[in-house]
């Protein structure tokens, strides 16, 4: 029997990816499922689906922050508001990629998703409870070095051509398969959208 997976496309700009990028790993790790970390250049998604972000009215926008502060405070998740926001993500969304690569390349006993992931909660954690700039690279080192990375080799994968066909792919492919926003989650080919929707994908797990 095939082991389980679930493909989790997400932006570090996206507020509800952070408390997907920690609530959906606990899920799959009690149902015996794999976290396929996809990081999504939503910017790009956006032009491609037609969506304008900054088109939000006010009042609604007020709401989504109060709403975000409460859902923090429900699941303990450190979450606080940044002072930059939004904020340029594809030089982090490449190098979740360039960690995939250096994994495999380094045949470290964790495979590349595993190491994806625990770089990819590093850099919400930074930019979502710590208020750092994301787009510094001084972070991105920070972090790897903190994971025992070579830092050298991953900001060469960032910026390798490679990386970024592949964040173009990763991209396209989503809006092929239908995703329209982040955090989506798709097991098999059943999407679900939102982080209030993770109840959904466990009930798809144990099915």
């Amino acid at each position: 029997m095939a082991a389980k997976e679930v493909d989790f496309y997400f932006d570090f700009s996206s507020t509800n990816s952070y408390f997907a990028a920690f609530l959906l790993p606990a899920i799959c790790g009690r149902n015996g499922a794999r976290v396929n970390w996809l990081p999504l250049h939503l910017a790009a998604l956006f032009r491609g689906t037609g969506f304008d972000v900054m088109a939000m009215h006010p009042a609604k926008a007020r709401y989504l922050w109060e709403d975000h502060r409460r859902y923090a405070e429900l699941t303990g998740l450190p979450f606080r508001r940044p002072s930059r926001f939004p904020i340029k993500t594809s030089a982090c969304l490449r190098a979740v990629l360039a960690v995939k690569q250096l994994s495999e390349e380094q045949s470290r006993s964790t495979d590349a998703e595993l190491s994806a992931g625990a770089f990819s909660q590093g850099i919400f954690r930074a930019y979502w409870e710590h208020d750092e700039d994301i787009s510094d690279r001084a972070v991105i080192a920070a972090l790897a070095s903190e994971l025992r990375m070579d830092q050298k080799r991953l900001f060469e994968l960032m910026e390798d051509d490679q990386i970024r066909a592949e964040l173009r792919a990763v991209t396209e492919r989503a809006i092929q398969r239908g995703v329209f926003g982040a955090p989506t989650f798709l097991v098999g080919d059943e999407m679900f959208w939102g982080k209030d929707r993770l109840d959904f994908v466990e009930r798809s797990l144990r099915r």
